[in-house]
């Protein structure tokens, strides 16, 4: 039985590993005790490094070290701001004790005081005099401790809501790649077509020159258009980032950047085709290249 369980945690982790995550995300946990409420926020958006942000009442600050470390563990990007709100139980507070040596001293010294000024001695005074009431203090190392597991489940919590927002951008992502491979399907249906048009232009020209037509020379004119339009290069290396990007989406983990220099690969082939189109398809479709990958830019720019 506990080989089984063993071994699923191992796959949870592994499955984990292989998932795209968001930098948008937010979770929020409460931890209760005899000593109080505490609420754990963290909220994070896109940024190029990992840069977290900690806000805690003042006698928690000394836990900030652990936070951060625990953030870099998880995290690899993001703006992440973590807070900690404490709502200490007034029950659990002990009971008011009074310094009974220091009040008998203030009391004696406030007699002196009044028989050289006949002046009456308020005992509330006395009682406010610092250190003569003392409260017992909360047991800051049980509650550190409390906070600090609350912590470590708000930051599961929050490592899920962004696999979760980070598995619908790999769906989009998946679906703009198909896309892709549809407009360079468009674009290769036309080329024998394109290739015949470019013929048929440049012996109408011959003919309307009343000349005699060399086909040798015709043909390396053929050839040197061809080869000047020809974006069969293009297609094939779009095909091959699409693949690559998948490869990149299916293994996962932190992957943004990588994601992002696909983007500018992809813009690049997108431009080349765009300024070879001879033919109104394919400008067409060299445009809905350039929105499909601007669509998917956008939302890489979220990506872990």
């Amino acid at each position: 039985m506990l080989r089984y369980n063993h071994r699923n945690i191992v796959l949870i982790n592994f499955r984990n590993l292989s998932m795209i995550h968001s930098m948008t995300a937010y979770a929020r946990r409460e931890i209760k005790g005899d000593w109080g409420t505490g609420t754990w926020e963290i909220r994070s958006v896109n940024q190029r490094y990992l840069e977290t942000f900690i806000r805690a009442p003042e006698q928690f600050r000394g836990m900030e070290p652990v936070i951060r470390e625990r953030l870099r563990k998880n995290l690899q990007r993001g703006k992440v701001e973590v807070f900690l709100k404490f709502v200490a139980n007034p029950a659990h507070v002990g009971e008011l004790s009074i310094n009974e040596s220091l009040a008998e001293q203030l009391i004696n010294s406030a007699k002196w005081v009044q028989q050289q000024s006949s002046g009456d001695i308020n005992p509330v005074d006395i009682l406010r005099w610092p250190g003569v009431m003392e409260a017992q203090e909360l047991d800051l190392d049980t509650i550190n401790k409390a906070l600090i597991a609350g912590f470590d489940q708000v930051v599961e919590d929050f490592k899920s809501a962004r696999g979760d927002e980070g598995a619908n951008l790999e769906e989009m992502i998946a679906t703009r790649l198909d896309a892709i491979l549809e407009q360079v399907t468009v674009v290769e249906s036309h080329l024998p077509e394109i290739a015949k048009w470019q013929r048929e232009k440049l012996n109408q020209k011959l003919e309307d020159l009343k000349t005699d037509i060399d086909e040798s020379r015709l043909e390396q004119e053929l050839i040197y258009l061809a080869q000047k339009q020809d974006v069969a290069e293009e297609l094939d290396r779009l095909k091959s980032h699409v693949k690559e990007t998948k490869k990149i989406l299916n293994k996962g983990g932190a992957c943004g950047r990588r994601l992002d220099f696909m983007m500018q690969e992809f813009n690049r082939e997108a431009n080349t085709l765009a300024s070879k189109s001879i033919n109104s398809d394919i400008t067409n479709a060299a445009v809905e290249l350039k929105v499909l990958i601007e669509q998917m830019r956008e939302q890489i720019q979220n990506i872990e």
